[in-house]
Parts: structure tokens; sequence; C-alpha cells
């Protein structure tokens, strides 16, 4: 088959059409790249989308923090860390050296009461939320690259988190589950509608990603039941209206969610990334349990690549590349991202060998 520009190749894949190889993307540490410029793998000013040929580019654009008006406070700070309140009146520590998630210290929002009086006043959908400038230079360069362009960010569960924490909203699921539903259903809404004023201005992406970590490792946060019942519809009204506009959806989750994959499949998510292999997700029996209705994405152990064992790499690649990409549906990618651990020599060989193995014939 004649060779395809990203966009045509991802487009295929996501509507499991013949194509001429296996998608390619990854996501690093910031410092990863820091660390292979240091060291000469990539020269100065070298992104890495460029350097391996990735065919997708993803733009993160809107701003769900609820109080715009309110100005972070920094409650405490060291050589190391930082301690703020922000405008979802969380008390988050960030690091300061290096890239990681925020530790969640305290909320104000705990329940239904100061969901109502501190937070839903806040969200209703205004320009200022969107970076229209960031998302108009992302999709040119897509454009110019010939890349697949996504817009990315948070669904209802990633957003309600950062408002009262993973152990308030599993609580409040149990105990208070109007209230959940009420914030899933508001952050729906608010991504809807920030998507209508930017894309109304600016022009649709080429797909859709979003981001929902709901699981950890061989569970995931809540029952199948209790996805379905609260979190599924703020997921089926969002994906229902970017099928709307013909836009292919891509879901991202770490940890153990396979047995929330039936109610994702049925809100209608199209590609799921990332099956974290460590947290339990095995991508060969999803492909053979729910590759007839899904695109997969990922599920490549990055422990391989932390390790920078090639041989294991080898073989796993050897082992899965050619089931996965059956039918035309699949798109390499390491089960997390890549850490300034993994040598450049190491990743430069996942690449080659997972595109020699995926390229069809």
């Amino acid at each position: 088959m004649t060779e395809m520009t990203s966009v045509e190749r991802i487009r295929n894949i996501l509507h499991r059409e013949p194509v001429d190889r296996i998608g390619l993307f990854e996501h690093f540490w910031g410092d990863t790249l820091q660390k292979w410029q240091a060291d000469g793998s990539i020269q100065p000013g070298q992104d890495l989308d460029t350097h391996f040929g990735f065919d997708l580019s993803t733009c993160w654009c809107f701003n769900c923090v609820a109080n715009l008006d309110f100005t972070p406070i920094v409650l405490e700070e060291t050589d190391e860390t930082r301690l703020v309140k922000d405008g979802n009146y969380a008390t988050m520590r960030s690091h300061k050296l290096h890239s990681s998630t925020p530790e969640h210290v305290d909320f104000e929002v705990k329940e239904r009461a100061a969901w109502e009086e501190k937070i839903k006043p806040h969200l209703f959908p205004e320009r200022r939320r969107i970076n229209v400038e960031g998302y108009r230079n992302a999709k040119q360069a897509a454009a110019a690259a010939q890349r697949f362009f996504c817009w990315a960010g948070v669904n209802a569960f990633e957003q309600m988190h950062p408002i009262c924490g993973h152990e308030y909203m599993l609580m409040g699921m149990a105990m208070d589950p109007d209230w959940v539903k009420d914030m899933v259903n508001t952050y729906a809404d608010l991504t809807i509608g920030l998507m209508e004023i930017l894309f109304a201005e600016e022009g649709k992406p080429d797909g859709v990603w979003f981001y929902e970590d709901m699981g950890f490792k061989f569970r995931p946060f809540m029952s199948p039941a209790m996805y379905r019942d609260i979190v599924m519809p703020g997921h089926r009204k969002t994906i229902d209206y970017c099928h709307s506009l013909g836009l292919k959806v891509i879901m991202h989750s770490c940890g153990f969610i396979e047995p929330l994959l039936p109610g994702m499949i049925e809100a209608g998510i199209d590609c799921l990334q990332v099956m974290e292999v460590k947290a339990g997700m095995d991508p060969l029996r999803i492909k053979r349990n729910f590759g007839d209705k899904i695109v997969l994405f990922g599920g490549m152990d990055a422990c391989n690549l932390v390790a920078n064992d090639i041989p294991a790499i080898r073989a796993e690649l050897a082992a899965k590349v050619p089931v996965l990409m059956q039918d035309s549906g699949y798109i390499l990618h390491s089960d997390h991202s890549i850490p300034t651990t993994t040598d450049y020599a190491t990743y430069r060989f996942f690449v080659d060998e997972g595109l020699r193995i995926g390229t069809y014939r």
C-alpha cells in the first residue's frame, strides 16, 4: 500500500479501514526531552513529534478551575514543593524540581452543600476559559505537518476530583449519588458548551481525546453498576456531541478499568488508550473480547522501557503487535509515559521495531 499521511492513517485506523502501518504516538515526562537534548540524542529546539514521526498532535486548551477570579494562595513553600489553595478551593502540593501529579492535601468541598455554594455557580461556558490562540496555533502546526489533530482534555470524572478529591467523590457515589450525578452533568454541559464556542470560532479538530483515569491496580475506582448509573450519562452526552460533529473519540484511562469497558463502549468510545499492564490490563485479552468494537492504543509495558530491557521489548512487540494490528485497529504507545530513566536508544529501538512489525504487507 502507498505510504499514507498521518491524518489519513489515523483517520483510517479510527474507522477500522485499511492502512499502510500501525499508528504511532507517545507521552513523555517533560524532563525526558531535556535529558535527551543534554546527551545530544535530540538537537536543541527539535520536538519529539517531529523527531520520532508521531502521527497525532494534541492541544489542551480548557481551564475548568471553578473560580477563575480566585487568586491562588501559597500556604507553604520549600526548596522542593509548593502548597497552594486554588480556584477549586482545594489545597494541592506540587513539586518544583520535576514533573509530577500534585498531592491532594485538603478540600473545602466535601459534600453537596459546598458544591452548590462554592463551585457550581461558577461553572458556565465562557470564552476566557479557552486558550483560543493555543488551539489555533496547534491546529495550524498539525495541519502543516499533516498530523491527525485532537482536541484533548478531561471529561467529567477527572473534572470532579480536583474539587473534592477521590475519597469524597467516591463516598458521594455511595452515600449521595444524586450529588455526584449533578457534578457529572454540570461538567459534561460545561465541556460541550466550551467546545461549541471554540469550534465555532476556530474550526473542528480531527478527533477528540478525553482523559479519564478511572482505575488503580487491579480494580476500577467504582463498580460497573456505579459507572453506568453515575458517570456513563456524562460520557454518553459528551461523546454523542462529538459524534454529532463527525469526530471520533479516544478515551484514556490509567489503571485497571476492564470491568467498566462494556459501559464505556456503550457510551460510545471509539478507541481505548492506554491499557496499563502493571495495573492488570492485558491488551491481547482486550483485543480478543472487545477488538471488534473499539480501536486499541497502547498496552506496551513501560517497565521494560524504564529498565532499558531490549530483549523484553523485542519479545513483547513480537507477541502483541501482530495480534493488535489485525483489522487495522492499533496505535503503538507505551502503557504509561516515558521517564528520564529510559535511554534514547531504548525508545528508538521500541519505535523502529514496533513499526517494522506493524507495517502491513
